[in-house]
């Protein structure tokens, strides 16, 4: 029901029905007497059948035309009073420009491998590290005053840093991001997701200055959650999150959500996009 209901009376109708008035507007009716439909019938029904044949015929080529641009476009924007987001489409390791968040997990592990408790060489993280063989994470905690969080990780019992802390380096800030099980693996349950987000919105208040920032869709890869998420759902929980956040980036700075393209994913899917 709802994608009848949006076929009619979206965006896509929306300007169907646009371009099909300044067209009645600017023909002349007796153009319609001999347009798509001549009978010997009464004028005022050739007229009328002949405009439905034009707004099937504007409604057609707009539609085609919209879904090409759907299915080619690498970005959207969320546009709200106060603040702005933009979704788009590539590797935020490219990206050299604004702030970038890099997440690491709860220890701020660096070694790359193949075991469960190793960085994977092709995830977000392991291609900054593989990028960034010098890093001392530890230099850069200690220089940042960046304290442990209470407890200790389930791993090895290490210690441990708040979900959602953010450690500057330059102008990549290095995220804090999913627990660890006994193995080393990354785990969350949504709750900690939650909090996780409002730490993080909290933290680039502090640190982005007037810069805009990029995100990674968080936990889009390997890490484990109790409830299955897709990366569509993940994205959708993070805008939410970050509308309900009391301090956002006040324009024109934006927040950037940068997503990797997947079968089951479409920027298109995001409720509020322009």
């Amino acid at each position: 029901m709802n994608k009848i209901k949006d076929f009619f009376f979206g965006k896509c109708s929306s300007y169907a029905y646009s371009i099909f008035t300044v067209l009645l507007a600017i023909i002349p009716e007796k153009c319609f007497y001999y347009g798509f439909f001549y009978v010997d019938w009464d004028n005022s029904i050739i007229v009328f059948i002949n405009r439905i044949y034009l707004f099937l015929l504007v409604f057609a080529i707009v539609t085609v035309i919209y879904k090409l641009y759907q299915k080619k476009r690498n970005y959207v924007f969320i546009k709200e009073k106060t603040f702005i987001i933009q979704i788009e489409y590539g590797n935020i390791i490219k990206i050299n420009k604004g702030k970038k968040v890099i997440n690491f997990d709860e220890c701020f592990t660096t070694t790359i491998g193949d075991n469960p408790c190793d960085i994977k060489r092709d995830s977000i993280c392991g291609q900054y590290l593989s990028e960034h063989p010098d890093l001392n994470i530890q230099n850069l905690i200690k220089l940042n005053g960046i304290k442990l969080a209470k407890g200790k990780s389930f791993y090895n019992n290490q210690g441990k840093y708040e979900l959602g802390t953010l450690i500057p380096n330059g102008n990549d800030l290095l995220m804090a991001f999913g627990k660890l099980d006994k193995n080393g693996r990354a785990f969350l349950t949504y709750k900690e997701y939650i909090k996780c987000l409002d730490k993080l919105w909290e933290q680039i208040d502090i640190y982005h200055g007037t810069q805009d920032v990029y995100v990674p869709i968080l936990g889009a890869s390997i890490t484990r959650f109790d409830r299955p998420l897709s990366q569509q759902e993940l994205l959708d929980i993070m805008i939410n999150s970050y509308r309900l956040y009391p301090r956002k980036m006040n324009k024109p700075a934006k927040l950037h959500i940068v997503c990797k393209a997947r079968e089951d994913f479409s920027l298109n899917n995001i409720f509020g996009i322009d």
